[in-house]
């Protein structure tokens, strides 16, 4: 049964003047540190700005989703957005989103990222 549905859409070009910038408080209150560590491997801004805003819409949906926002003692932080070896999108949960999730019996959390030049968009879907 679905619990909740989520989606987001973003235009790259917010976290590429935030990266310009080198507004590292700005990415660290948003991604941990494993988010940071990886989306700074691309060697171009544009694709630092691409990983980056994808992770951040994927965080957005999974809160639209739940139904919740930033609610309730929720964090950006308690989301992370990591790749299996295949590329595939994970979601983690930490603290009080896992325990949100634990707390409504939620089952499966299914994601899809997708990128292009100056979008990123994100759905995500909680079963239980």
């Amino acid at each position: 049964m679905i619990y909740g549905i989520g989606t987001d859409l973003i235009e790259t070009d917010r976290f590429t003047k935030k990266i310009k910038r080198n507004k590292s408080k700005f990415l660290s209150r948003l991604f941990s540190e494993k988010e940071i560590e990886y989306c700074r491997k691309g060697a171009l801004i544009r694709t630092q700005a691409q990983c980056f805003a994808g992770r951040f819409v994927a965080k957005e949906a999974f809160l639209k989703a739940l139904g919740t926002g930033l609610r309730n003692g929720l964090r950006w932080t308690d989301i992370e957005i990591t790749n299996n070896s295949l590329g595939k999108p994970l979601i983690h949960l930490y603290n009080k989103a896992e325990q949100t999730i634990k707390d409504e019996h939620i089952r499966n959390v299914h994601i899809s990222i997708s990128h292009v030049k100056n979008h990123a968009s994100a759905i995500v879907i909680l079963e239980k």
